[in-house]
């Protein structure tokens, strides 16, 4: 029975992974393995609320800085006894308390940093293997080795110590082209608050000089936009991204509300196959109560010219040259009913400096209503590859913008929620044949929470680009009794090379998709089967339709269905013994052999994964 408990848990965290990326407009950016990974060690090690810190909440993504404050504020002035009185913080929803349980608890309120001890370090760490392997098969193809393999470990302790490595030998690879990395973290070791080595990532302020892993970019919640703060951190995803070398922050603290971080860092790694990057950095940070001022610089070094890929017209102000310096500098402040934030920057681009600045405010007039408005200003010579601050494009650089949002959940079963964004190019971009150019992006969404374990969900959303129109809807149900779930989805876009309501072609492009979820967890058994049944309808590339499926742990699947035909998946997991679990998930996509064979498609796909997970 108490595996069981273990394992509904953990599909808990899979259901909240999915409502970040339902919630998430553009996903095509968003690291959701680094996600995953920091989720379920999390809660393989909660966070106890009376010793809580802002960085230690800031990687609960779903809570925004003004609810983090609250939590703080709350703890300082009377320490916590029950977890129930985070129902007494009026910025947490009963929604966003449920998603909180699986990370918190409330313990005593620590004296002071426990000094450590080798033997107790080993003792009582929680250590992971992990051991994943793909195939996949494409009909009438020969794939030359299609196997991916892939091995990880990890080792925890309380957050403290944690250290571990990564192996992987990518589809079609051989001996020589096997992948490797490893990483080191600790906190609070003497004067030194936070030390990493090895593949680390690095953010601060509002990421216009480096920015974290995961940024969720437009999203349906306010609480997704916005200031996703982190310093120094590992990076254990496999995707080659992040910094490697090494990084060291300091703090000293002057009494309970104010506190001084200096961080410095390098990093060295390939740009590719003839070029080396260097990276060097500082930030300073200073945080007294609810205001915070930081102060962020790096010098960029290649040891040959970097240029772009091809020379074209959007990519005219891209970064050209061997040294490019940023520097930047961010604020926040939460008054309670509001919260300020904003960060500016300036990139060095041959003989230009390029300009950056973002600023925003989030209200909250009365409980229940959350209200957002922020302005975001690069220009053209601002390009910054290590960067990502909130824009329209997966580049920041030569934008200009305004974004309001509000989200309404003052009554006691609905939830609206919904943005408008304007934003103007001065110069060519990607896709778009012509400057200057503007466009915007408007979305509405409506969920519906009876007291029954279903609810609904609508999103509608409108967006013109570079005279190209796309108009797209969502319509979801989910229920939950028992052990069962199902969750029926239907989208459905359209879209044209000028405005649909000037369109003189008959045939307007078009993509629909239907799938139906069913899961089911046996009580008596840890096991659990989720499977999904798709049908989709999308000619053109431009109409994909993305959706997110379950797959083995630390690994994510967002394929972007388009053609016509249809998709499924099963997958199993099952945790044979508290230290052993299997993970199998099988997939397979048929595409209507007519347009199949026009496109010069084949017509059936298969992926297996499998993963085992041994933990100590």
């Amino acid at each position: 029975m108490l595996l069981s408990l273990i394992f509904i848990v953990f599909l808990s965290l899979e259901d909240i992974i999915l409502d970040i990326f339902n919630a998430t407009v553009e996903t095509e950016e968003v690291d959701y393995e680094q996600l995953q990974t920091d989720l379920y060690a999390l809660h393989a090690a909660p966070i106890n609320l009376n010793t809580a810190t802002d960085e230690e909440l800031e990687q609960l993504y779903f809570l925004s800085p003004r609810q983090i404050d609250d939590i703080l504020a709350y703890v300082e002035r009377h320490p916590m006894d029950s977890i129930y009185e985070l129902r007494l913080i009026p910025s947490l929803a009963d929604y966003e308390i449920r998603d909180l349980l699986p990370f918190v608890y409330v313990g005593p309120p620590a004296a002071g940093t426990a000094p450590l001890y080798a033997q107790e370090v080993f003792h009582h760490a929680r250590q992971e293997m992990t051991m994943r392997t793909d195939a996949h098969a494409i009909e009438a193809e020969k794939i030359p080795d299609p196997i991916h393999v892939q091995m990880r470990y990890r080792f925890d302790y309380q957050r403290r110590v944690l250290f571990g490595g990564q192996l992987r030998r990518p589809e079609g690879g051989e001996t020589k082209d096997l992948q490797y990395g490893g990483w080191i973290q600790l906190k609070d070791i003497g004067p030194m608050h936070t030390i990493v080595a090895g593949n680390y990532q690095a953010s601060f302020g509002q990421g216009l000089v480096l920015a974290p892993a995961f940024h969720a970019g437009k999203s349906a919640y306010v609480n997704h936009v916005g200031e996703q703060r982190q310093g120094l951190r590992y990076y254990s995803s496999t995707d080659g991204a992040g910094l490697h070398g090494t990084g060291a922050t300091f703090r000293h603290t002057f009494g309970r509300q104010t506190r001084l971080d200096v961080s410095t860092l390098y990093s060295v790694k390939r740009a590719n196959d003839s070029t080396w990057h260097h990276l060097v950095g500082a930030n300073v940070t200073l945080r007294h109560k609810r205001l915070q001022v930081e102060l962020t610089g790096i010098e960029n070094i290649w040891s040959d010219s970097i240029r772009p890929y091809r020379n074209a017209a959007y990519n005219e102000h891209y970064f050209r040259g061997y040294r490019q310096a940023v520097i930047g500098a961010s604020a926040r402040y939460n008054h309670g009913w509001f919260d300020l934030f904003g960060e500016a920057a300036t990139a060095q681009n041959r003989e230009q400096w390029g300009f950056g600045v973002i600023a925003g405010s989030r209200f909250y007039p009365t409980q229940g209503v959350e209200l957002m408005l922020l302005y975001r200003y690069y220009s053209p010579w601002f390009d910054n590859a290590l960067g990502y601050a909130f824009s329209e494009s997966s580049r920041i650089g030569d934008e200009n913008g305004f974004y309001l949002r509000f989200d309404v959940s003052r009554w006691r079963h609905w939830r609206i929620s919904g943005y408008a964004d304007l934003f103007y190019f001065s110069g060519r971009k990607y896709g778009i044949s012509y400057a200057p150019s503007w466009g915007y992006d408007a979305l509405l969404e409506t969920q519906y929470r009876p007291d029954n374990p279903w609810y609904i969900t609508l999103r509608l959303r409108a967006r013109e680009k570079g005279k190209k129109s796309t108009y797209s809807a969502r319509l979801q149900w989910t229920m939950e009794e028992g052990g069962w779930s199902f969750r029926t989805t239907a989208e459905a876009n359209i879209s044209g090379p000028d405005s649909l309501f000037r369109q003189t072609d008959a045939t307007i492009p078009y993509g629909v998709s239907l799938y139906q979820d069913i899961g089911y967890t046996f009580r008596s058994v840890p096991l659990s089967l989720r499977g999904r049944l798709q049908f989709f309808d999308a000619r053109q590339w431009d109409n994909r339709i993305y959706t997110y499926e379950h797959d083995v742990l630390y690994a994510f699947s967002i394929p972007a269905v388009y053609g016509t035909g249809m998709r499924s998946y099963l997958c199993l997991r099952w945790q044979i013994i508290p230290q052993l679990s299997l993970y199998l998930r099988v997939s397979e996509t048929i595409y209507r052999k007519q347009w199949a064979i026009e496109r010069n498609q084949s017509v059936t796909r298969t992926d297996i994964h499998l993963m085992l997970r041994a933990k100590i």
